[in-house]
């Protein structure tokens, strides 16, 4: 069963996702009203994810990201917001987390969500997709200013770069391209590697900005 913390300030919207994502089969392991008290709930209970409110009072969303990445902690986050700003889904983006929902989503979709990033993979709502691409384009590079140039992609890693874009997990790419999990387990590390980026997510917002996913 997949083991989940949520992090949100509205007392009902956590109590209500808790019991909705029980009845579908989630075990909600621990919950928390802000970003200070995020910290050690995490740390206690060690979820396959955490899901995560961006605006709250005191310490945010945004907060939690940086100090978990600080920490070195590497448990997928998932943000469930109402909010669709593009500053702040790069903001989050940048700062580590590995999917980004909007809370006007189904059950299932967030269920989806969540075994995607427990999985591996990566996920993003498609109703912003297509603007936080251009603000990508745009704007400063991912990987900072002081990033490394990327080095070029073989074919292959450019496949499995684009099977990674699209919320695919190692397992899964490894079934899709008929490879061993660990062959794809290399090709993702050899990836990070050539774009400099630190995790999944940054390396896919790298490939993006340098047009390497077209």
């Amino acid at each position: 069963m997949t083991r989940v913390v949520v992090v949100d300030d509205q007392t009902l919207i956590r109590q209500g996702i808790r019991g909705l994502l029980e009845v579908a089969g989630i075990d909600v392991v621990g919950e928390a009203d802000d970003g200070r008290a995020a910290l050690p709930v995490i740390a206690r209970t060690v979820p396959d994810v955490v899901l995560l409110d961006l605006r709250m009072p005191r310490f945010d969303g945004i907060w939690v990201l940086e100090r978990l990445r600080a920490d070195g902690v590497d448990i997928p986050v998932l943000v469930l917001t109402t909010f669709d700003d593009d500053e702040l889904v790069l903001a989050a983006l940048r700062a580590g987390a590995r999917g980004y929902l909007l809370k006007d989503v189904t059950l299932d979709q967030l269920t989806r969500a969540i075994r995607t990033l427990a999985d591996g993979g990566t996920l993003i709502a498609p109703s912003i997709t297509d603007r936080m691409l251009r603000a990508i384009r745009s704007g400063p590079s991912p990987a900072g200013p002081q990033a490394p140039p990327v080095q070029n992609l073989t074919e292959r890693e450019q496949e499995v770069l684009r099977l990674v874009a699209h919320g695919y997990s190692n397992r899964e790419i490894a079934d899709g391209l008929f490879l061993a999990e660990g062959t794809v387990k290399n090709h993702v590390s050899t990836i990070l590697t050539k774009l400099g980026a630190r995790d999944r997510t940054n390396a896919v917002l790298r490939a993006l900005h340098e047009g390497i996913l077209g």
